[in-house]
């Protein structure tokens, strides 16, 4: 898989940048807020109709603008096809693939991708919703449809929210609705753990080969295992916890609420875990995502890496570089060329970003 063109148009402060992509691995050089990051979000975005910045659409528009456009031109099972997202405010965004209007469904799958940023090495000190928004966005890559259960669960979600904010409930309501949650929640909960087994012990190796002493576990904050058990304890906990959700008026129970746990040695690491073994976390979390992507999908995903070389050690960055493979197509922006030996820059091609515009070299 791979990205032959792309281009962005009234993305973000890209009000027009275009390129064609000749080499295996690409360096986009730029200073802080050019614009070198918005190229990468837009082509994740194009991956998975998500960000990892933000759940707003608009805040994708240029302010000079009303509308904005992604177009890529991608290499997919020896087959190239053109995807593209347009959006105009107050309008829902149209989707195309090869020209032709295309839905979620159909969209969703012609490009995979990794993306890892420096804000990914703050996922252990971030919040649980920041952590389930890491977990869901790398399932749905290879799982599409979870993407449907998760906005099914929220519909739920928020109706019963609305209905415990009334000050007569109906009761009656409020166990369908219950009901209804505990056997969406409970597929959530079981794709959630599911994925986690599967990429914790790649994980775990990878974490190995650079910590050398040190064991990873991953694991999800919830008890048991397959559906049928999952159901039957988030039945027993909405049923238990009702009267508390009807006095504190919200949803108190469900996968909106649960955590990912990592430990270090059997040691909670987002309480215990140094900075550099946080940094070794989440680099061997992100390339067993990677991994797992390609095993699940038979093709590799691109790999987009967003300034994070500043932010690792020498150890870490010669792990990372040298764990590039050959045929995985890899796109990394940087401030400079500083961090990068003459060999590896000999690979590379460079696309220079200033004021939102590529310049010429």
């Amino acid at each position: 898989m791979k990205v032959l063109e792309f281009e962005l148009k009234n993305f973000r402060n890209c009000v027009n940048v275009s390129s064609t992509v000749t080499a295996e691995k690409t360096l986009i050089i730029g200073k802080n807020g050019q614009g070198k990051t918005n190229i990468l979000e837009a082509l994740y975005f194009l991956s998975t109709l998500k960000s990892p910045r933000t759940s707003n659409i608009k805040e994708f528009v240029n302010f000079s603008s009303c509308s904005f456009t992604v177009r890529a031109v991608i290499l997919r099972n020896e087959v190239e096809s053109t995807i593209e997202i347009t959006y105009q405010l107050g309008e829902k965004k149209k989707l195309f693939v090869n020209g032709v209007k295309a839905s979620t469904k159909e969209f969703r799958g012609y490009l995979k991708s990794v993306l890892f940023s420096s804000d990914d090495l703050m996922l252990l000190r971030g919040t649980p919703a920041d952590r389930r928004s890491w977990l869901d966005r790398a399932i749905i890559q290879i799982y599409p449809a979870y993407d449907e259960r998760l906005a099914k669960y929220e519909r739920i979600r928020l109706q019963k929210n609305k209905l415990l904010k009334e000050e007569f409930i109906n009761t009656d309501l409020l166990n369908i609705y219950n009901e209804q949650l505990a056997i969406t929640g409970a597929n959530i909960v079981h794709i959630r753990k599911k994925y986690l087994t599967e990429i914790s012990g790649i994980a775990a190796q990878k974490h190995k080969s650079i910590s050398e002493t040190e064991n990873l576990t991953i694991s999800y904050d919830y008890q048991g295992e397959g559906v049928e058990a999952i159901l039957a304890n988030l039945r027993n906990e909405l049923d238990t916890r009702k009267q508390e959700e009807i006095a504190r008026k919200q949803c108190c129970v469900g996968p909106h609420r649960d955590d990912i746990l990592f430990c270090i040695n059997n040691n909670d690491a987002s309480k215990f875990a140094s900075q550099g073994q946080q940094r070794t976390l989440i680099l061997a979390l992100k390339l067993a995502e990677l991994d797992l992507l390609k095993e699940k999908t038979g093709e590799p995903p691109i790999l987009l890496l967003d300034d994070v070389l500043a932010e690792l050690d020498d150890l870490r960055q010669n792990f990372l570089l040298k764990s590039i493979q050959n045929g995985i197509q890899t796109i990394l922006t940087s401030v400079d060329t500083l961090l990068f030996d003459e060999d590896f820059l000999n690979t590379v091609s460079l696309i220079r970003v200033e004021s939102g515009r590529i310049i010429d070299n």
